[in-house]
């Protein structure tokens, strides 16, 4: 069974920096994708990062592209976020995914996900 778990959140001041983590496991950590959602408050969750293994391909929206890092250390099976010039924006609960398939193809959605890890909140105040 895969599960994953999110870490790392709490509250930060605009600018600052945080690394979120997402620890898996029954998870093959050598051929995989992993990716980052986010669920702000009255809005619906949205991908905002993903990496696969294949490749070492990295994706990002538009709001996050040249702020936040996504990474992995496969010996530790676990995924980081790092997020940095963080902005009010940014606050929301963080989550981990992964899909079935190794790829992060459409990774926006959240229906391409098979696994979801529990939230961490980021809150980021001005």
């Amino acid at each position: 069974e895969v599960q994953l778990q999110a870490s790392g959140g709490g509250l930060v001041q605009a600018g600052g920096s945080l690394r979120l983590s997402c620890a898996a496991s029954g998870f093959i950590f050598d051929d995989y994708a992993i990716a980052w959602f986010r669920e702000a408050p009255g809005k619906e969750r949205e991908g905002i990062s993903c990496f696969q293994s294949s490749d070492g391909s990295t994706y990002y929206a538009d709001s996050v592209k040249g702020r936040f890092t996504i990474s992995t250390d496969d010996a530790k099976n676990t995924a980081y976020l790092q997020m940095n010039s963080l902005k009010p924006e940014d606050t929301a609960v963080y989550y981990c995914a992964a899909p079935y398939y190794s790829t992060c193809g459409n990774y926006h959605s959240i229906v391409r996900m098979d696994y979801w890890g529990k939230g961490t909140q980021v809150t980021v105040s001005s």
